[in-house]
């Protein structure tokens, strides 16, 4: 090797440490909420102030018409969580609607979600209104 591709490769090695670093660095926030998402939460109350953080953030990017600000997976893995929380807590025995707050969600969102759900499961509107029947619900 020339003395000169020595020198570059010299002066390269240091510059890549840096950016690997800095990468590394990026990274790390994103690894150690991974982590503490994995974990239980300590109570219920605990989860309520992230659960607002992020509507306010969906919130703020739609107003903002910014939706690649909202991926599709986590929106995914947010709604069925929403789902699954909103479910477990009627079949708990509390009472009240999934969303608040009158006039928050159009007829057209309601509408949309409700077929993209209903799709995801692999349902028929017809199944819904059998279930409403027997469930009375």
């Amino acid at each position: 090797m020339s003395s000169s591709k020595a020198a570059v490769k010299t002066k390269a090695a240091p510059a890549k440490k840096a950016a690997a670093k800095k990468a590394a660095a990026k990274r790390k926030p994103a690894a150690v909420e991974l982590v503490a998402a994995s974990q239980p939460a300590a109570s219920a109350a605990s989860i309520g102030p992230q659960m607002t953080e992020t509507a306010v953030l969906i919130e703020k990017a739609l107003r903002a018409g910014d939706l690649s600000a909202i991926p599709a997976e986590p929106l995914q893995q947010i709604l069925a969580a929403a789902a699954k929380a909103y479910s477990a807590k009627r079949e708990a025995g509390e009472q009240f609607h999934p969303v608040g707050r009158a006039g928050r969600l159009t007829p057209t969102d309601i509408m949309v979600t409700a077929n993209g759900l209903l799709r995801s499961g692999n349902l028929q509107i017809f199944e819904l209104g059998m279930w409403q029947s027997w469930t009375g619900d």
